[in-house]
């Protein structure tokens, strides 16, 4: 069945790197628009880094220059190296997937979530 899963998040200290993955299954991966979001407690989810079927690909402004967002398509799996992390980049890290090509930072648009893993920069 259609499905996505993160791993990879965990704790580390300002300034260090992480790298999630999400595999996903169930779904033409290379085709979609793949993206990673982010939420804390009591906010809405907000877009961190899209990758397109093309393999362009845009970030957020307040990650751009300290995370990656890469894919493989032969392994259906989506990453997102993490650098230089800063306490504000704690929360809850989801991939997603939308059935088009890539152009909205609108969690309302995509259709396919993971369970999401957490991130905690101290």
């Amino acid at each position: 069945h259609v499905q996505l899963v993160e791993s990879g998040g965990g704790s580390v200290q300002a300034g260090g790197s992480l790298r999630l993955s999400c595999v996903a299954s169930g779904f033409a991966f290379s085709s979609y628009c793949l993206a990673w979001f982010r939420q804390v407690p009591g906010e809405e989810r907000t877009a961190v880094a899209s990758i397109d079927n093309d393999y362009s690909t845009e970030y957020a402004a307040s990650v751009k220059g300290r995370f990656t967002v890469s894919k493989d398509n032969a392994k259906n799996t989506l990453y997102l190296h993490m650098n230089s992390l800063k306490p504000e980049d704690s929360g809850m890290y989801y991939c997603a997937a939308l059935r088009s090509r890539c152009g909205s930072f609108d969690a309302d648009d995509y259709t396919i979530w993971g369970q999401g893993t957490q991130v905690t920069v101290s």
